[in-house]
């Protein structure tokens, strides 16, 4: 198993994100991605799923709306332990230069310091997660390049 530590930079290479600041938490059981404007619309006429990645307050904010046909909703609960709907979506995700495919639950954290929350769900039987450490896979990218 590779170590993580308490954050790291991801790249969501679908989304055009890259480095996005990561946290990952071994007391959530799935992902989460920061997004706003979250809705079902008509289009080519069939139901798709309408958001934009991050909020105007992030640097790497870009106004850009994705459409996924490939959607689903489903009850999560939050950190306060409240069940709230959520959408999800898969999409690729690049950490320690392997590219997976995830599932994210759209949600607002603007609140919070890191747009992107990494869950057991995604960690387990992958990564030994050691707090005191800090960007493993942002430090080994760099390394390469």
């Amino acid at each position: 198993m590779i170590t993580i530590g308490r954050k790291d930079r991801i790249d969501l290479p679908e989304l055009q994100l890259f480095d996005i600041k990561a946290k990952i938490d071994t007391g959530a059981y799935g992902c989460a991605l920061h997004c706003h404007q979250m809705d079902v619309v008509r289009k080519g006429g069939k139901d798709v799923l309408s958001f934009k990645v991050l909020d105007p307050t992030h640097p790497e904010y870009e106004d850009k709306e994705f459409f996924v046909e490939n959607y689903r909703g489903k009850l999560v609960r939050n950190s306060g332990g409240e069940a709230e709907h959520r959408y999800t979506i898969k999409t690729s995700m690049v950490i320690f230069n392997k590219k997976r495919i995830v599932e994210f639950s759209l949600t607002d954290r603007k609140k919070m310091k890191h747009p992107v929350l990494l869950g057991r769900k995604f960690l387990t039987k992958r990564f030994l997660v050691d707090v005191q450490l800090k960007d493993l896979s942002f430090d080994l990218k760099k390394s390469l390049i």
